[in-house]
């Protein structure tokens, strides 16, 4: 199993100090988010202060950037990283999408699967200097001239995961995409019975195209929420930070599919109208024990690699560490051998154009 760490994303110093540090701690890749920040710039840092470690985005917002905006930015990165950068993309909510990029909505399912196949056009253009002739429902690209086509890199092809949370998102990632990413916000049951349920009817159309495309082609990347440290101490610490998150997702709706399997329908009812009102501080009270316990993995560094085991062994390929920003990666070195010594379902990405 391989697991990842979230550098930080407002400030490049930090960027560059953090993925160097994760790298020396032994972590498999580095992630960077887009909230307040973009991705690409603290991976353009990490890609030059690493040598060995993946970088990647945990997610890029596909749709307000063009597959050929898109297919630029990561051509960039996989060139200064020697090979080492791959494209986590993510379609973000409708209200995002119009109210805040100020673009029109349509169903993400079907777009992006077409954005998925632009840039992958876009790519295989450039790589093997072949014309650019990619037709789609959503788009078309038939345009690429030498001033604006970068040289061949003669690397392995750049690996794209897409975020998932819905039954359609998930068919597509299983259909088309290198990776899935899937939310922190999620039990074993629900990744056991939901979510790799729907992930392999997708990969059951893609086969079709593909020659026979199976759950050992397609990279689950869980995240996790985690509460550890050295001592019980720090544990506690780290728990209130995980129950005030758990609370929040709890809140939203997009979310519910998980209580629901869980027949906890009723939390996410109590605790939908406190964001609104302001009430922040009521919500962490009114999640238990129980519940943490369910959405979380919570142990000292000495326990946490037999939890992950438990809960994912046989179910996930890698796993994204869901901590506080302010968490250094360089004591959690001690539990990533452990960790990465899970076997896994993934055989590894298909590097041809």
């Amino acid at each position: 199993m391989r697991v990842f760490y979230q550098i930080p994303n407002n400030d490049l110093r930090e960027s560059q100090r953090v993925s160097k540090e994760a790298e020396d701690a032994g972590f498999d890749g580095v992630d960077a988010l887009e909230n307040a920040h973009g991705p690409f710039p603290p991976l353009t840092v990490a890609a030059l202060a690493t040598n060995r470690i993946q970088i990647g985005t945990g997610v890029a917002i596909a749709f307000p950037r063009s597959p050929t905006i898109m297919a630029h930015a990561a051509w960039d990165l996989n060139k200064a990283s020697n090979g080492r950068f791959y494209l986590g993309l993510g379609s973000q909510v409708k209200g995002h999408n119009e109210r805040r990029y100020g673009i029109a909505w349509t169903p993400p399912a079907p777009r992006m699967r077409d954005y998925i196949g632009a840039v992958r056009a876009v790519w295989r253009a450039w790589e093997t200097e072949e014309p650019l002739d990619y037709h789609s429902d959503h788009y078309t690209l038939t345009l690429t001239t030498p001033n604006f086509a970068p040289r061949p890199l003669g690397l392995p092809r750049i690996p794209i995961a897409m975020s998932a949370v819905g039954p359609a998102m998930l068919g597509v990632a299983g259909e088309v995409a290198d990776g899935v990413r899937l939310h922190p916000f999620n039990t074993q049951r629900y990744l056991a019975e939901r979510i790799l349920t729907q992930i392999g009817k997708g990969l059951d159309r893609g086969g079709q195209n593909d020659h026979g495309r199976d759950r050992s082609q397609i990279e689950v990347i869980s995240g996790a929420f985690m509460a550890t440290g050295p001592d019980e101490e720090a544990v506690a610490k780290m728990r209130e930070y995980i129950r005030f998150r758990i609370s929040f997702y709890c809140s939203t709706r997009s979310y519910w599919r998980v209580l629901e399997l869980h027949d906890m329908l009723d939390l996410g009812h109590k605790l939908r109208p406190l964001p609104a009102a302001g009430r922040w501080d009521e919500m962490a009270a009114m999640i238990p024990d129980d519940v943490v316990d369910l959405f979380a993995i919570v142990g000292t560094h000495d326990e946490v690699a037999k939890k992950i085991e438990e809960r994912y062994g046989g179910l996930a390929d890698s796993i994204t560490l869901f901590i506080p920003t302010d968490t250094p990666p360089g004591p959690l070195g001690e539990i990533l051998q452990d960790v990465q010594r899970i076997p896994t379902p993934f055989k590894g990405h298909d590097p041809g154009w």
